[in-house]
């Protein structure tokens, strides 16, 4: 009887599921067959007209798609690296490497429109930090104007953004490792590269695999972050697909936008199983 009891316990959890996420992304993926602008009672059922337009005649989604894509790579690029760096820089456990990883990991826990305006005024070409920095080495830049590089300048913001947060992810990989590894790599005269090479690299494959899989998540939401940077609606140079989705629903193009929204998904499945896939050679 106390058995049967128990099986009851996840059917609260199942029932919220089930109505908030299971049931909208079945209305979602029927609305996508559709061209119902989001208010009227009736609407027309257009088969996959909406996808094949998604996938063969949108350019502006295509942009898009361009668009986060180059986010996508800078930030799990930069991120990964930069959390890394950091995990093994404060892996000794100090009271020095106690307060650097409260400070790294401080911008996590902003909001994303408040870290938008910090680098905005960063970005600005008049009086911005990075213009006062830079420009005495000669390097010059519209920054968030230049159609070419706007992209990666939000994803530096976005990469110091989150790096904190990997780093911590990183850290609780290198300290399940056993110190005896790096006992015997030092007894057998193996320096700091072969350590890191040898033993951390491949055994922070897990952490790895989450931070590349979380970080390709995030670069997908960046939303507000986009919008506090380039404006509501963002211009073209900085459209990804997660606010180029929110456009089409402003425009009332409900079903359009219930197509776009599932190829989203779709495209960040894809990507997510490739990442893990060249996570798992990388580690080998």
């Amino acid at each position: 009887m106390k058995q049967k009891a128990l099986l009851l316990f996840p059917v609260p959890a199942l029932v919220l599921y089930g109505a908030f996420f299971v049931l909208p992304a079945v209305q979602g993926l029927q609305y996508s067959t559709t061209d119902w602008d989001g208010y009227s009672p009736s609407f027309q059922n257009v088969g996959l007209d909406n996808f094949r337009r998604v996938v063969t005649a949108d350019d502006q989604f295509s942009n898009a798609l361009g668009n986060n894509l180059k986010f996508l790579l800078t930030v799990v690029l930069g991120q990964t690296v930069l959390a890394l760096f950091l995990a093994v820089l404060l892996a000794a456990r100090s009271r020095g490497s106690t307060w650097l990883r409260g400070l790294f990991f401080l911008p996590t826990i902003l909001s994303s429109v408040s870290v938008a305006f910090v680098w905005k005024f960063i970005y600005d070409p008049n009086f911005g930090l990075a213009d006062q920095l830079l420009r005495p080495l000669g390097v010059t830049s519209s920054y968030l104007g230049d159609e070419q590089k706007a992209v990666f300048f939000v994803g530096f913001a976005q990469i110091w953004f989150h790096a904190g947060q990997m780093m911590i992810i990183y850290l609780a990989g290198i300290n399940q490792i056993p110190a005896e590894l790096y006992e015997a790599a030092r007894t057998d005269g193996a320096g700091r590269w072969q350590q890191f090479r040898h033993i951390t690299w491949p055994l922070v494959a897990p952490a790895t695999a989450l931070v590349v899989a979380y970080t390709t998540i995030q670069s997908f939401k960046a939303f507000d972050l986009i919008l506090g940077l380039a404006g509501n609606p963002p211009r073209s140079a900085l459209d990804i697909l997660s606010t180029r989705i929110y456009t089409t629903f402003a425009n009332n193009q409900l079903g359009y936008a219930a197509a776009e929204s599932v190829v989203f998904m779709l495209a960040i499945a894809l990507v997510t199983w490739l990442q893990n896939r060249a996570t798992r050679l990388a580690h080998r």
